[in-house]
């Protein structure tokens, strides 16, 4: 009998630097989609950011920019 382990990397969003296990200050978000309603399709989208990008507190800005790439957002 074989098993198989697989295991996913975590990679930050805005920097696509390997998020460490010790990286206790890292989070992922999930962002929600909704329809033009504003109910919720059941459908999202992640998001991760390192402890590095948070401590400097660029997160902010790299969540807008990514909700701007993926037509999540629009240009206010």
């Amino acid at each position: 009998m074989v098993f198989w382990y697989l295991f996913a990397h975590n990679f930050s969003t805005e920097t696509e630097n390997l998020i460490h296990a010790k990286d206790h200050a890292s989070v992922q978000i999930n962002i929600g989609r909704v329809d033009a309603n504003g109910h919720y399709t059941g459908e999202y989208d992640t998001v991760a950011f390192c402890g590095v990008l948070r401590k400097h507190g660029k997160s902010d800005n790299a969540m807008n920019r990514y909700a701007l790439k993926k037509g999540i957002m629009r240009d206010v």
